[in-house]
């Protein structure tokens, strides 16, 4: 078992033997002694310690009376100076709060009243260990938040996108307010955080909201604040998420949702930099970046009197747009080996190694009106269905399988369209998508797809060539 060393600083000797003791007595823990600072400090450079028990007082060979004394302030000092990084707690036969305080904000992590009994000094440790086992987990945390969120971390590889990682590494560190564009399931929220987490605010908090997820006589509250008695439901003060995001980024997601109400008061926290809970007398500043996304046209919004225009030349100053899955396609393979690698942790005890050429075809021809999104939930759907170790045609969903070879959207899968509800006209369509993908899943092989599509060799080559098929597509 790992010992842990404590060392036991005290110009008492009876007083430094007592608390030595009781730290021998206690299973996993070893003692050391030093009946001054100097000794103290040069143990201290030489050993890891785990804790330090260190008196307030420290006078020169035990003579507190004499001057200059030595001070847990002064040994706290020159421990910090020279790279000691013990959790240090300090006893004092005064228990004085000021005192209590000043060694406190210099580092150390209690304060005892002597006399320390063992159980005492037994809860310190226990305490000082979860205090910084929760630090180092935070720590750990943080930079797992950050590299996840780093834009380098953003899984991409097209021009599009690294257009966008250029934009991000200029404007991340500015205060300048950004708006980012797309549609549904490309991924704003997500350069929103690379934003935050890349900038000099990655300390601060990252406070996201959806303007259209909360109901308009609550909005105003969530983001300002309210005090008590502000209104029926008010029963005690709240502080809003602008307050919530001081120091750091607010991320306004689906800002078009915005009551005109709002919008107002939000263009005066941007020109001002201050806000008024609700039912308060009171400004209070904040020092907050704006991050707002959208995917409607907010132009068309302030045509039809949604939107004030005066706002949407505030938050446009910087604009970010997200291209669709479908416009940047050499991101497919590389997000669909993130997200087979991702769901194998979770999903599957057997792990799947990959997509099949055919099911991959698929997958680069599909439009995907649901963006990245909609590629993340198809792949996790693949990987609770498929028996194999690669994902198969079969384990698409049917809106991908039924695909239109000219390009149009899968998603309509056995619909008509523009034929209206003719059936002779939209079983031709059916029958040309059927014959692609018997195409595709056999690579071409004309006598396997007709097998497939059950019908005759013959009578499959007279369909391709009535409607237009190259072999293979």
């Amino acid at each position: 078992m790992h010992v842990k060393k404590v060392l036991v600083v005290d110009d008492e000797y009876e007083i430094r033997g007592l608390i030595a003791s009781y730290v021998d007595r206690m299973e996993g823990y070893e003692a050391s002694q030093a009946k001054n600072m100097e000794e103290a400090l040069a143990l201290a450079s030489r050993n890891d310690f785990k804790h330090i028990v260190c008196d307030y007082f420290l006078g020169p060979d035990g003579r507190k009376d004499d001057h200059p004394v030595d001070t847990a302030v002064d040994f706290l000092k020159k421990a910090k100076a020279a790279g000691v990084t013990s959790n240090i707690i300090v006893m004092s036969g005064k228990a004085e709060v000021d005192m209590a305080i000043e060694v406190t904000n210099l580092g150390a992590v209690d304060y005892l009243a002597k006399p320390v009994s063992f159980s005492q000094l037994q809860f310190a440790f226990k305490r000082a260990e979860e205090r910084e086992k929760l630090y180092k987990e935070n720590v750990k945390l943080k930079r797992q938040v950050e590299e996840r969120y780093s834009f380098s971390r953003i899984v991409a590889r097209s021009p599009e996108m690294e257009r966008i990682f250029e934009v991000i590494e200029k404007v991340k560190d500015y205060k300048t307010t950004v708006l980012v564009t797309g549609e549904s399931g490309t991924g704003k929220e997500l350069v929103a955080r690379a934003l935050h987490f890349n900038s000099i605010r990655k300390h601060a908090p990252f406070v996201a909201v959806n303007c259209g997820g909360i109901p308009e006589n609550l909005l105003e509250s969530e983001l300002f604040g309210h005090v008590r008695g502000a209104f029926t439901d008010a029963v005690k003060s709240k502080k809003g998420l602008f307050v919530e995001a001081d120091s750091g980024t607010l991320f306004l997601d689906e800002i078009g949702e915005l009551p005109l109400s709002l919008q107002v008061k939000l263009l005066r926290v941007l020109q001002e930099q201050e806000i008024r809970p609700v039912g308060d007398n009171r400004i209070i500043k904040v020092d907050v970046r704006i991050v707002a996304a959208t995917a409607r046209d907010l132009g068309d919004l302030v045509r039809k009197g949604k939107f004030r225009e005066d706002l949407l030349y505030r938050i446009n100053v910087l604009t970010i747009v997200i291209p669709p899955l479908r416009e940047r396609k050499q991101d497919i393979r590389l997000l669909v080996s993130h997200f087979i690698e991702k769901y194998n942790k979770v999903i599957k005890p057997k792990k799947v190694t990959g997509v099949s050429p055919e099911a991959m075809q698929l997958l680069m021809n599909y439009r995907w009106p649901g963006n990245v999104r909609e590629l993340e939930n198809i792949i996790e759907r693949a990987l609770v269905l498929t028996e194999h170790e690669t994902i198969q045609l079969e384990d698409l969903p049917p809106n991908v399988q039924i695909m239109d070879p000219e390009g149009g959207r899968a998603s309509e899968g056995f619909m008509p369209t523009h034929n209206g509800l003719s059936i002779k006209k939209n079983t031709k369509i059916l029958e040309k998508k059927l014959i692609n993908l018997a195409l595709a899943k056999t690579k071409g092989n004309k006598t396997q797809a007709s097998q497939l599509l059950e019908i005759s060799l013959p009578a499959l080559l007279y369909k391709m060539k009535d409607y237009q098929v190259v072999s293979g597509q």
